[in-house]
């Protein structure tokens, strides 16, 4: 990440040089036309980085809009999420009775540190029961889940969503979508809420692979964590959308877009001092993999959205200004980072928090109006304490 001077010039010559090309013949779509994509990563216990962003976010759209009642979700498209930025994705996607969507940011952050426990309960091991280990109850997270969202399914959802998972039946990547449980003539990929939150929580580290079945009990397999293959989900919402002419019919590429990618932090980030050899390599090196794979869509992306580099926000916490873990505020205040052309990396003058400021304003020009039937919010206390 530390690159010297001379190192970091030959890299923006280079970008320059590349891009030059492109200039002259890239066309952009105005923001009111462009299809807004929320990507959230997966981050295991660090979701409160993700829940920042998003509380932030929504508590800028509703200043900039002098309205309370705005939720997130007014003004995306489709809103994706790995791992726990799975659950963040559908608790704020959830539709209630009205369309509406059932939490708000804030709520949803609530629902983090109220419930951290049943999420991540340890299970006991040892002779009498009294040492933890890392593995935790899937049946605890399975209860929680359950009787948060009840029976609702992917169709219960105010905005398409994608949640994907790793199906070890078949050896291969899945992606859970409203598109999919709508599907006319496709009534085996519907699937319950709380079932999708599961199997895209099922590290194989932490839970039990988890056994998912369609809600007419057609399609079945057994899944762990999509982190492990797609823990940066925003690649698979931009192809989502780039080929899903059903919802998303006058998108024929990258200039039709503006995405959001909100981070749970690095490794580094989430406070990992274990050394990488003995017991806990492995471990690393997974953990490793994930922050791979997540920078890896991230350097695709930005070269994608190269030619257009405002219509690709890349939101992470990289704790540059020390070790160990990050509090709210330093989530925030922390200079963001953007992927450069090469592999480079260009630390900004803007904060996280000016990003996220910055593309609300796009945002809120864009669409001015929500989308979804207007709601005065009800909070949803019982739900949020896990009863």
């Amino acid at each position: 990440m530390e690159l010297n001077n001379m190192t970091m010039e030959i890299f923006s010559k280079l970008e320059q040089q590349w891009l030059s090309t492109l200039t002259t013949t890239i066309t952009t779509t105005a923001d009111t036309k462009k299809n807004k994509i929320l990507s959230i990563d997966g981050g295991g216990t660090s979701a409160f980085i993700a829940a920042t962003f998003l509380v932030h976010l929504e508590q800028t759209l509703q200043t900039k809009t002098s309205d309370t009642t705005a939720r997130i979700v007014d003004f995306f498209d489709i809103v994706a999420g790995t791992g726990v930025g799975a659950i963040l994705a559908v608790l704020i996607t959830a539709a209630d009775s009205a369309g509406r969507p059932k939490f708000s940011a804030a709520e949803v952050e609530q629902f983090l540190i109220n419930n951290r426990g049943k999420m991540f309960k340890p299970i006991k091991s040892g002779l009498l029961r009294g040492r933890s280990r890392r593995r935790c109850s899937a049946a605890s997270l399975a209860k929680l889940l359950r009787e948060t969202f009840g029976n609702k399914t992917l169709k219960d959802t105010c905005k398409p969503l994608l949640v994907p998972c790793y199906n070890t039946s078949i050896s291969a990547p899945f992606v859970f979508s409203r598109a999919a449980a709508n599907a006319s003539g496709i009534t085996t990929l519907d699937f319950e809420l709380w079932k999708v939150c599961c199997a895209a929580i099922a590290t194989p580290s932490i839970f039990e692979p988890f056994e998912i079945v369609s809600v007419e009990g057609k399609t079945s397999f057994t899944a762990v964590d999509g982190g492990i293959v797609m823990n940066n989900p925003a690649a698979v919402a931009v192809t989502h959308v780039l080929h899903n002419k059903v919802e998303f019919p006058e998108v024929n590429g990258v200039k039709d877009l503006m995405v959001l990618s909100l981070g749970n932090g690095t490794m580094k980030c989430r406070g990992s001092s274990e050394r990488w050899s003995g017991k806990t390599m492995a471990e690393n090196v997974v953990d490793a993999a994930v922050d791979g794979v997540s920078e890896t869509v991230d350097q695709m992306l930005g070269n994608a959205f190269s030619g257009n580099r405002n219509d690709y926000v890349r939101i992470q916490a990289n704790g540059l200004g020390g070790s160990g873990l990050m509090t709210k505020e330093e989530v925030l205040k922390e200079r963001g980072i953007e992927s450069t052309a090469f592999g480079a990396k260009r630390l900004l003058s803007e904060t996280n928090a000016d990003r996220i400021e910055s593309f609300v304003q796009r945002l809120v020009n864009a669409s001015p109006k929500s989308s979804l039937p207007p709601s005065p919010h009800k909070p949803l206390i019982p739900l949020l304490d896990g009863r």
